[in-house]
């Protein structure tokens, strides 16, 4: 379960809570209104009657399965598991200490729970947010590389919902119906849902595209092919079985397609021909398999895009063909596959036209189903393409103008450019210096130009980054910049409107919802107007991906988690959801410990001897699992202050010396068998670095780090800070080794660096600043900071600083200004600080806060005589605590050892002290100080306060003298709560099945309007229109219809359908125009569907891309079965009708009979008649006494 932040981001001044639109009944409701009802299925699925299409995969895998049942086994050892966390819950509270080693006292800073420092909010259901169901919860980095998800799609084959999911490795499957509430396997990711692995692919799959019909996923991958994945059959063994092994399952076939990456996919709704043609080159190759067979069947074609504006169609025909070959024959298939293209950008510049999206990466493709059209997308601009003739219909750029460059005004452009150039080769030596400086300049602006035009700056908050149809007709965009922009079918921009300051991500559409992923981790829901119906944080990481399911709408988010969310949300249930699971947290509740231990020391450049480690760190270290160690003053120097900040401004970081103490503490700790190191950070003389116990190393990862210069300008490392972020037991915690500004009087310095330090500590990893055209720019900008601070500075050299240094800072101080900008765009400046939403925050390192009003001589007095107490008094840290000027809210262990600050090298004891010229005061300049969960309100360890932490030690090594200061270590006894997602799921699952005002509801949501329709029969001729309604009964609920042609079928003389050959999940034959396949019906309303036959009996085929101009027809009658789905505004459960629509060539209005063999009672010839749509159940029933198949 993620953490409850970034709250502010959504309670800003655009920003709303996720139900603040909804009138929800409180739980002590026993009645809801209809009119409060939101929509929400049944997870029941209603498919399972629906007949299936043949499976075409049978000579390719065999029908046994060898999976063994592991359900009881699954069951017994979380019923376990729910025992142990109920003992735990009860041992909690009736125990009076949970640690053996009793924690010291503490002292705590004034300023708690007030703004940015209170500790985050915690509780087992996030308050601002609906329920969910963690499919897989959010994974630690470090054991995704190589095998992130990047994308998703949820497949139904009529068995039920499954959700594919595309890694950079291979694929993974789901099983939505029977599998979503239950746990995971042995040896999988802990708390995530069971699922399926394919066996390892070469490259990541980039998109995905999912044919139910078929059962079969189409997969696009970097490497430039294109994967045929058959669908799981969950249908064996009771839905445990599968006719494949469950991990390391493999490809049908596949065929490479680009020799760049396939970016989009997507199926059209019309195929590329309507008669089989097989093309006479594959004889030699696929023999008796290749015939000239003729039969009429439905077809439609995938598109997919690539780089460069590249576009192509691979016709339906010769997939099919080779889903047909056994496992021998797949090289064949690929073969005949990847020659049967059409390529699209050849088409139209050969025919004239030239457009920049013929030059851009096409990212996005969508196919709208109600207009019959493909929309293709790159980054500035979009193409409308007709489905059925594959002719260009228009290319808009996101401003809706009409793009149109012919090639004739191109090749100007080239020659224009080529006559330039060959200009500058006749006289090279022409100009003078200042004229090539600007001929330069001229120059690279030109390139920044041309980069700019390929979306690398500029308008690059304008990129498109997501297109979904509606099911009124509608195209919604989603832009870089947060904006959403609305079509119609015809590619006329409507409106546009921004709910969010983030880029959008991600786009999915649910009956008359929108759902919008941004790359703040926020999803909203709109309805099909662009009103904000809800939003909330999803996910700490940008939502990449949506797709629908199950009746729910799932979220990928980029860090790999995925989430499912209510299709109702927001609505009446998610209130209900959260007071249930909130009951129930002692069921999924499992308490951890840990020990840390930290530790800081300031070096003074030096090097410290073994046993000194020892005694600092070794000593303790056998009874901790995590060691965090923060140093200062590793290396110092202006010369090696400056190489560190021009280092800083190319990424590098570290140093020999640095390396040196990461090896010697690596060493003592027996790095490698016992510890590893999982992040250090170096920021000149700062570094701070982590080891932790390879027992507990699976529970430990996202380590992030990151760097806040606080010297010269805020930009040199001789002050500042390092932190490192890392996730433990899914809880965030954080370490920060400070040094701050030196010197008794400058304790608002002070005061001011820790806070520089709090606020812009960012551990988000922006992209290299040098990356890219916008790169370029920056860099040039760089530059000129650079030559101004050489210029300014040879005016005022003469001050103590090193002209070497200053100029170090100027640059490095335009490098922090643009990371920090860079950060922003994900964390703008109204957004809590990172830091703010950890659970727990360690700050250790040289703060310098000294002692104020006493004497060098009486400090040294008070010290021999361990007078702490006093000197506490005296203590300018303690003193600002108090105020709330620093540390607001943190605490500390009361400080029972000698002050720290200033010795003398190499002089053991309290005589060690400074006793030079300066005296400077001893003081307690290295402190470390915590904040964990802990409010006014809880402080005992729960989800609702998931991290408490006790101090065991807090000491200071007085023995080591390798230093003007001496090693302090504090070791922390730290609880960590966290939730087992696989029994919360489970719980999750047992409301829906046994709350009766759950089961009440979500009956409401899942029913499907009354509708009717006018006919089940239809015939046309001679290019005839059909006038097709359909009805909604229902007075106030809208329905959503959309009809789609489940097979086709020749007619005999004798006018006797063969079988209907079934097809996939999408479109129409060619000669079949149905508009508006898809639509909204408002209530007591009724749709018009137009159904007319178009002249479209002829082929041209094509080999490798060319039309090789051979030609087919049929002159026989042809039959499709059109199925019109009817379901809610809300809910995925659908109710079916099937119509026969009969092409008559020949004239002859024959009786669409059934085969002699087959008689049924008489209800033939029913052309015009009301017929009620039932459930799945009843069609299958009725379809059974129609007379024709």
């Amino acid at each position: 379960m993620d953490d409850l932040t970034n709250d502010a981001l959504i309670n800003g001044t655009n920003f709303r809570t996720y139900s603040e639109n909804f009138a929800v009944r409180s739980d002590s409701d026993d009645e809801f209104s209809a009119g409060a009802v939101d929509g929400k299925v049944e997870i029941e699925d209603a498919a399972l009657n629906y007949p299936k299409a043949p499976k075409v995969f049978d000579r390719f895998y065999n029908s046994s399965s060898e999976e063994e049942e592991e359900d009881e086994v699954s069951s017994s050892s979380n019923y376990q598991r729910r025992l142990d966390y109920m003992l735990q819950f009860l041992d909690r509270k009736l125990s009076t200490s949970s640690s053996p080693d009793q924690p010291l006292p503490e002292y705590t800073s004034s300023g708690s729970g007030i703004g940015i420092f209170k500790p985050p909010v915690r509780a087992p259901v996030h308050p601002n947010r609906p329920p969910c169901i963690e499919v897989r919860p959010h994974p630690l980095r470090e054991t995704q590389v190589g095998r992130f998800l990047r994308r998703i799609v949820s497949v139904d084959d009529g068995g039920g919902p499954q959700l594919w999911a595309g890694s950079e490795s291979g694929i993974r499957v789901w099983d939505l119906k029977n599998d979503i509430y239950s746990g995971g396997n042995e040896g999988e990711e802990e708390g995530t849902v069971r699922y399926w692995e394919s066996a390892p692919v070469a490259a990541a799959a980039l998109c995905l595209v999912g044919d139910g019909g078929n059962r079969v996923v189409w997969s696009g991958h970097k490497d430039g092919r294109i994967i045929c994945w058959k669908m799981m059959d969950f249908s064996i063994a009771g839905g445990r079985g599968n006719s494949v092994s469950r991990n390391g399952f493999h490809e049908v076939f596949s065929w490479q397609a680009y020799r760049g990456p396939v970016l989009s996919m997507v199926v059209s709704s019309y195929g590329n021909i309507d008669i089989i043609c097989y093309m006479f080159l594959f004889f030699l190759l696929i023999f008796v398999h290749v015939l000239w067979n003729i039969r009429t069947i439905i077809l439609w074609d995938m598109w997919s895009g690539s780089e460069g504006g590249a576009v192509k169609i691979w016709p339906w025909e010769a997939l099919e063909k080779s889903l047909s070959f056994t496992v021998g024959e797949k090289h064949m298939a690929s073969l005949l596959v990847e020659r049967s293209y059409i390529d699209l950008r050849s088409q139209v510049t050969q025919n004239g036209a030239y457009n920049s999206i013929f030059s851009s990466d096409i990212k996005y493709m969508l196919s709208d189903l109600v207009g019959a059209k493909v929309w293709t997308a790159s980054y500035q601009s979009f193409a409308l393409w007709d489905a059925r003739t594959k002719e260009l219909l228009k290319v808009l750029n996101i401003d809706g103008q009409i793009e149109n460059m012919s090639v004739d005004s191109l090749m100007e452009d080239e020659m224009r450019m080529k006559f330039v150039s060959n200009s500058k080769e006749k006289a090279p030596n022409s100009f003078n210096f200042f004229q090539r400086s600007r001929n330069a300049i001229l120059g690279a602006a030109d390139a920044v130009r041309r980069a700019a035009a390929k979306g690398g700056f500029g308008d690059d908050n304008r990129r498109i980054e997501g297109l979904v149809a509606t099911v009124d007709g509608m195209i919604w965009i989603g832009c870089a910049n947060g904006l959403l922009v609305q079509w119609d079918g015809n590619g006329n921009r409507l409106q546009d409107l921004q709910h969010h300051a983030f880029a959008v991500q991600s786009l999915c559409t649910v009956g008359t919802r929108i759902w919008v992923g941004y790359i703040s981790g926020i999803v909203q829901v709109l309805d099909l107007s662009g009103k904000l119906l809800g939003q909330w944080m999803a996910h700490q990481s940008p939502v990449i991906d949506l797709a629908v399911g199950a009746g729910y709408m799932f979220t990928l988010a980029n860090h790999g988690g995925i989430r499912g969310w209510s299709i109702s949300s927001p609505g009446p249930l998610d209130n209900i959801f959260r007071a249930e699971l909130s009951g129930k947290e002692f069921l999924y509740t499992s308490l951890e410990n840990v020990k840390i231990m930290a530790g800081t020391w300031n070096v003074a450049q030096g090097r410290a001897a073994p046993d000194s480690l020892i005694s600092w760190i070794g000593s303790s270290a056998a009874d901790v699992d995590i060691v965090v160690v923060g140093l200062q003053e590793v290396e110092m120097g202006a010369g090696f202050l400056a190489m560190s900040a021009a280092r800083e401004t190319m990424g590098l970081e570290g140093s020999s010396a640095g390396q040196w103490w990461l090896d010697m503490i690596g060493k003592m700790l027996d790095e490698g068998s016992t510890f590893s190191r999982v992040g250090s950070r170096q920021l000149a003389g700062l570094l701070i670095s982590m080891w932790v116990r390879n027992n507990i190393q699976g529970h430990v990862g996202d380590v992030d780090v990151a760097a806040v210069p606080c010297g010269l300008g805020r930009a040199i490392g001789n002050k500042g800070a390092v932190g490192l972020r890392m996730r433990v037991y899914g809880r965030v915690m954080c370490f920060v080794n400070c040094h701050f500004a030196a010197h008794l009087e400058a304790v608002n310095r002070r005061n001011a660096d820790f806070d520089h330090v709090y606020r812009t500590m960012f551990f988000s990893r922006p992209s290299s600043i040098l990356n890219g055209a916008a790169g370029m720019v920056l860099h040039l900008v760089l530059c000129c900071l650079l030559a101004c601070s050489m210029l300014l500075l040879s005016l005022f050299y003469g001050s103590s600083l090193p002209l070497v240094l200053c100029i170090a800072a100027g640059v490095s101080s335009s490098v922090q200004v643009l990371r920090t900008t860079n950060a922003m765009s994900v964390n703008p400046v109204d957004v809590v600080p990172e830091l703010s939403e950890a659970d727990m925050v360690v700050f250790l390192g040289d703060f310098n806060y000294r002692l104020d009003g006493i004497s060098y001589d009486e400090a040294r007095d008070f010290v021999s005589q361990r007078c702490f107490d006093w000197l506490r008094e005296r203590d300018q840290l303690r003193a600002e605590m108090e105020a709330g000027n620093v540390f607001q809210g943190m605490r500390e262990a009361v400080i029972r050892f000698p002050p720290t600050y200033k010795f003398e090298k190499h002089q053991p004891g309290l005589a060690g002290y400074d006793s030079g010229e300066k005296k400077r005061i001893p003081a307690w300049c290295d402190r470390i100080l915590f904040r964990d969960s802990r409010s006014a309100s809880v402080s005992t360890c729960s989800l609702d306060c998931p991290v408490v932490a006790s101090v065991l030690h807090y000491e200071a090594c007085m023995d080591v003298t390798d230093s003007d200061h001496k090693p302090v270590r504090c070791i922390f006894n730290v609880e960590v709560a966290r939730v087992d997602e696989t029994v919360r799921r489970q719980e999750f699952g047992e409301i829906i099945r046994s709350n009766e005002k759950v089961k009440r509801l979500l009956e409401e949501l899942a029913k499907v309007p009354e509708a009717i329709v006018s006919t089940n029969n239809i015939i046309l001729q001679n290019q005839d229109t059909s006038i097709l309604r359909v009805t909604n009964k229902s007075r106030k609920d809208e329905a959503i219809y959309e009809i789609v042609c489940e097979g086709l079928s020749t007619i005999n003389e004798n006018g006797q359908a063969s079988d209907h050959y079934p097809r996939g999940s999408f479109g129409f034959p060619r000669w079949l125009q149905v508009n508006p396949a898809a639509g909204i019906i408002q209530g007591d309303q009724t749709a018009e569907i137009a159904i007319r036959h178009e002249e479209f009996q002829t082929l041209e085929e094509f080999v490798d891309g060319v039309p090789q101009n051979f030609w087919c027809e049929d002159a026989r009658d042809k039959e499709a079965m059109l199925l019109i789905k009817v379901r809610g505004s809300c809910t995925t459960e659908t109710k079916c009708h099937r119509i026969r629509v009969r092409y008559s060539i020949t004239g002859k209005r024959t009786p669409m009979n059934r085969k002699a063999n087959n008689p049924l009672p008489s209800q033939t010839n029913l052309l015009r008649s009301d017929f009620k749509l039932s459930g799945s159940c009843d069609v299958v029933d009725h379809l059974r006494n129609l007379n024709s198949p």
